[in-house]
């Protein structure tokens, strides 16, 4: 019952929209200047990394975002009086092997998946690879990535995801409304601007497999693996010139881009067989309830928690 987690604190719905709505109001604001701008998403990012480097312009990309992941964990410890332990997992603790497996399972998939891809099309890539500068990227990208997709599994499927739930007493309405948010936030990336609106698919896509996972698994500890994978791998191996992590990677896309089959592959084929197997490694059962089911009352939810009363 990760949702009913929430109720483990000093509970009051309010608490819930204060960063929630900050942050979509930046992200609005953002996409509104960027589309706005005389100046293409793209070539704003070659003129900022001709003027700083990428590794800085990485830092400055990652470092408000680190800083979101401790707003979100202090507002939960001081103001819901919550602990980090219920914001994360409906275990006792947090399930540091769930983290590992899950960021291990990824890494092998994405290093298999980009290998076959450069083995099969190798004139789409050329290598990029220069040590100093790998090194200092892989620093940067070990300490702060992490912290980046943290912060965003913390704000959508930790804090909303309980908020939300606890408010429309059922678990498909956060699931919902989470993922097509999550994916609406990646609207002024670089790749929006350059594939049209059609890769939200993926990213939308990626947001209900990450909320699925959640609500399945009761806990963050997969997603929190998985994200953090998903960011830190790609940032390593592959850069473009038309994407929002532009790194000194092992290699570099040169392809012409477009939308295509490699949008909606992982969202229709990759993410399935993927909760397939966390399915049959850690036994979820009840799919039906999980993911629609209903959220139990603070009354019902201390109840079945042998009448404890105080919560907090």
């Amino acid at each position: 019952m990760y949702i009913e987690q929430g109720y483990k604190g000093d509970i009051g719905l309010w608490k819930y929209f204060i960063i929630p709505t900050a942050f979509i109001t930046f992200m609005v604001l953002n996409y509104i200047a960027t589309v706005n701008s005389p100046v293409s998403v793209e070539d704003t990012m070659q003129q900022i990394i001709a003027q700083f480097g990428s590794n800085l312009v990485l830092i400055i990309l990652l470092f408000p975002l680190a800083v979101g992941l401790f707003v979100v964990l202090g507002w939960t410890y001081l103001v819901h009086k919550q602990s980090i332990t219920s914001l994360t997992t409906s275990r006792k603790k947090i399930d540091w092997g769930r983290i590992f497996f899950s960021f291990g399972l990824w890494t092998v998939v994405m290093i298999l998946l980009v290998g076959l891809d450069i083995y099969f099309s190798p004139d789409s890539y050329v290598l990029n690879f220069d040590l100093t500068k790998f090194i200092v990227l892989a620093i940067i990208g070990i300490i702060l990535i992490p912290m980046q997709t943290s912060f965003e599994e913390y704000l959508f499927r930790g804090h909303m995801m309980q908020g939300l739930g606890i408010l429309a007493k059922n678990r498909w309405v956060p699931l919902v409304v989470t993922s097509a948010l999550f994916g609406l936030m990646h609207i002024a990336n670089p790749e929006v601007e350059k594939l049209g609106f059609g890769i939200l698919i993926y990213y939308i896509g990626t947001g209900f497999f990450l909320g699925i996972l959640t609500l399945m698994d009761e806990g963050l500890e997969l997603t929190l693996g998985f994200h953090a994978a998903n960011n830190l791998i790609t940032a390593l191996l592959v850069t473009a010139d038309w994407t929002a992590f532009q790194t000194n990677s092992i290699y570099k896309d040169i392809s012409e881009p477009s939308l295509g089959w490699d949008a909606v592959i992982p969202v229709f084929v990759v993410f399935p067989i993927l909760l397939w197997f966390f399915s049959k490694k850690y036994g979820w059962k009840n799919w039906k309830d999980r993911l629609f089911g209903k959220v139990l009352t603070k009354e019902e939810f201390v109840a079945l928690n042998d009448g404890e009363s105080n919560l907090a």
